[in-house]
């Protein structure tokens, strides 16, 4: 897929490095069709590599899209260049009177701390409120994902004994699913948390559907059955050395941390990692454009209304 994204954003020649197109923002308003329109609201800590990974995933469509970027204002990010955040993204203040096709809300490194104790809680549920009425489709990964659970649904987060940390193997649910269609009956995601969702809360909701599951991981893809919010709890985005990164860095710092399952071969971490969920990641956010590009509005500002007949259209089996 042709993304369209700043001439000077960082990630722009990555992609061009890994033959990824990206279009020249000159040429993108050329071309006579209406791309879809994503907002990427990026709460890692690592701004750019985040930025990268997701855009990564997301080329890989026929459809053109543009993206944006949002960030939040009550908390200063400490590992990215004000520059960067000043020339590249903005606050809900700005995008709030825009109807996107779809927003992807990334994780964050704050599972270990009640949901009211995140300095931006506040303003998280400001835009995931926004979300519901502006935005067709929102894919909440990890944290986020928790964290919209809980806004939401009342659905609390577990602490776990230790860090849940590897590629953990997931079972397909339903292989007929829009969502998931093509997956294979295992497929793996990264994950890397020290919480996992309250399965019994998430079963009283029959509105959510659980598309994929491990007996370690718990669920690991759970969408609404009009896909208007579809929950990540691991990491489909993770390159190929993100969690050996992870592991040498906390590692060097004398912080306790295991091996990552499943990953590095002979689990022996001087080996270059298994990279064995880039295929499903690709094709999970394909689904994902695919669907948002059939059931969206030609004219952006119809997107509220698509929105309320699809909530009527499953209040109405649910």
């Amino acid at each position: 897929m042709p993304i369209n994204i700043p001439d000077d954003l960082p990630a722009k020649k990555i992609l061009h490095r890994e033959h990824i197109f990206a279009l020249e923002e000159e040429a993108a308003n050329e071309q006579q069709i209406r791309p879809l329109h994503i907002v990427l609201l990026n709460l890692m800590p690592n701004k750019i590599e985040t930025e990268t990974q997701i855009l990564r995933l997301i080329s890989k469509s026929p459809l053109q899209v543009d993206c944006d970027f949002m960030r939040v204002s009550t908390h200063e990010a400490r590992h990215v260049s004000k520059d960067h955040l000043v020339k590249f993204y903005e606050t809900l203040d700005t995008y709030q009177n825009n109807d996107y096709d779809g927003l992807i809300i990334t994780g964050a490194p704050v599972e270990q701390l009640e949901f009211e104790q995140v300095d931006y809680w506040n303003e998280l549920k400001e835009i995931m409120a926004w979300a519901d009425e502006h935005v067709l489709s929102t894919m909440y990964l990890c944290w986020g994902a928790m964290a919209k659970l809980y806004a939401s649904y009342g659905i609390p987060k577990i602490e776990l004994p230790e860090k849940l940390f590897g590629i953990f193997p997931q079972r397909l649910c339903d292989e007929y699913d829009f969502l998931t269609n093509g997956f294979d009956d295992v497929h793996y995601m990264p994950h890397s948390r020290h919480a996992m969702l309250d399965e019994s809360k998430l079963r009283e909701h029959p509105e959510l559907q659980v598309l994929s599951e491990g007996i370690t991981s718990g669920p690991a893809i759970i969408a609404t059955r009009d896909f208007h919010e579809i929950y990540l709890t691991g990491h489909f985005e993770y390159g190929r050395t993100t969690l050996a990164e992870e592991y040498w860095r906390d590692k060097t710092a004398s912080k306790p941390i295991k091996l990552p399952v499943n990953y590095f071969p002979g689990d022996d971490p001087h080996y270059e990692p298994r990279f064995t969920w880039r295929a499903h990641a690709n094709l999970l956010y394909r689904n994902w454009l695919n669907w948002v590009y059939q059931m969206t509005s030609y004219d952006l500002d119809g997107i509220p209304r698509m929105i309320k007949f699809l909530n009527q259209h499953l209040e109405q089996k649910f």
